[in-house]
Formats: structure tokens, C-alpha cells, sequence
């Protein structure tokens, strides 16, 4: 099931206190950014965080899931902790901590 953008809108507002929250399509669902880092997967209504120590410590008792088949496993964070604000900008400001700068882009060759 595709998630709806309406969700990923809404995700994308709850976290914005954690530093500049972007979405972009991915693979038919999205990836989630914070200040250029991928953090999450937004799929099948569901919200996928990548796993790091302080984000797992973060999210209690959040259980690890693929968030597709053969995907390594995420933080699986449940609907009912999306309303939090503040919970949810702190988790994923502190797994964007930990995670490393995106790699830059090749430059493109001149003819």
C-alpha cells in the first residue's frame, strides 16, 4: 500500500524542530532527510528511523523491522508517538547525530 502524501506532509511538520526536514520519493514511498542526512523511510503508512545507539535508547521499546522485504531492519515508530512533537524531533535529531554526512556528489565530467 502506498503511504499518502498527507502522511508523509504531516511526519515531515512533527519533525521539523529536529533541523531541516525534507521528503523525497524513493522507490515508490519516501526517504526522509534531516540537514541532508536519510533518516527514515516513510512506508505503508508506517515511519521506518534507522537504527543508532542514541535513537534506539530514544525510542524505548521500538521494535526492529525491515521496512521492505530484504531491507536491512529500522525502528519501527508506532502511529500513536507521531503526535508527540517534541519526542519525535528530539529521536530523530539524535539518530541524525550519530548517523555520517552524506557522501558528495561525483562532479560532473566536462567534454
Amino acid at each position: 500500500m502506498a503511504t499518502d502524501r498527507k502522511t508523509v506532509d504531516y511526519l515531515v511538520d512533527q519533525m521539523a524542530g529536529a533541523g531541516a526536514i525534507t521528503a523525497r520519493p524513493m522507490f515508490g514511498e519516501y526517504g526522509v532527510y534531516c540537514d541532508g542526512k536519510m533518516v527514515a523511510i516513510i512506508g505503508d503508512e508506517q515511519l521506518f528511523l534507522k537504527p543508532t545507539a542514541g535513537g534506539r535508547a530514544a525510542a524505548g521499546d521500538a521494535a526492529e523491522v525491515p521496512p521492505y522485504p530484504g531491507a536491512k531492519p529500522y525502528l519501527l515508530i508506532a502511529a500513536d508517538r507521531w503526535e508527540d512533537r517534541e519526542w519525535l524531533a528530539d529521536l530523530v535529531r539524535v539518530t541524525a547525530a550519530e548517523l555520517p554526512a552524506p557522501k558528495p556528489k561525483p562532479a560532473k565530467k566536462s567534454r
